[in-house]
């Protein structure tokens, strides 16, 4: 019977940020659809304007995602009781901005996308641009360890480290986003549009994602 032995590998890499996206989202709502959608057209250009005015080229702002849908709510009636009817038409869109990790552009940017008039819901995230090297790098990182725990665990016992078996692993996708949150509540907003408030440049906390790979090798 083939000995064997089984160990599992920890990796773990940290990252520093050298990417930025802003995640923007807007919605525009009526009961007749065409103004639903005209408005929402209406914010789109006033958004891609702001890109443009904060030195993107155009198209930089991609679509992520777009859905129309279809709005009800509960009201009540002469009897008191509720009746769902129909509330409007709701045309919802998400876009992408991404560059290269700038702190000061980034304080350039917020305050022409506050000022646009469009009112997107904004999320700020600080990330890499290259997440293949980041993984690899992981995945290099697991495989040490666990070498060095199986070699480690053979000398201990007297035995030696044979042929590799296996290596297990299930692929999914890591979370390279950086801890550091950007938040502000929406009376900021204005202030920031109007240059009256500015934000201070940061140095946003490193990424740091582990993982784990189960090798087995043969021992004698």
């Amino acid at each position: 019977m083939t000995k064997t032995i089984t160990v599992k590998g920890v990796g773990s890499v940290s990252a520093r940020p050298d990417y930025i996206t802003l995640a923007l989202s807007l919605s525009a709502k009526d009961k007749d659809y065409e103004k639903a959608m005209a408005d929402a057209a209406r914010r789109i250009e006033l958004l891609e304007a702001a890109a443009e005015s904060a030195g993107f080229e155009k198209g930089a702002l991609k679509t992520t995602n777009f859905n129309v849908h279809t709005e009800y709510e509960n009201i009540r009636d002469v009897k008191g009781n509720f009746q769902r009817a129909f509330a409007g038409y709701v045309c919802f869109y998400q876009f992408k901005l991404a560059f290269d990790f700038d702190a000061k552009r980034l304080s350039e940017t917020l305050p022409a996308i506050f000022a646009s008039g469009a009112n997107p819901e904004l999320d700020i995230a600080f990330t890499v641009k290259d997440p293949v090297k980041v993984n690899e790098a992981l995945l290099s990182s697991a495989t040490a360890n666990a070498l060095e725990k199986a070699e480690l665990l053979c000398r201990a016992s007297g035995t030696k480290l044979g042929e590799l078996l296996s290596i297990d692993y299930t692929w999914g996708k890591q979370n390279l986003v950086s801890p550091t949150r950007y938040e502000m509540e929406d009376c900021v907003q204005p202030l920031m549009a109007s240059s009256k408030c500015r934000m201070p440049e940061l140095e946003p906390d490193d990424i740091t994602v582990s993982d784990t790979v189960t090798f087995v090798w043969t021992i004698a």
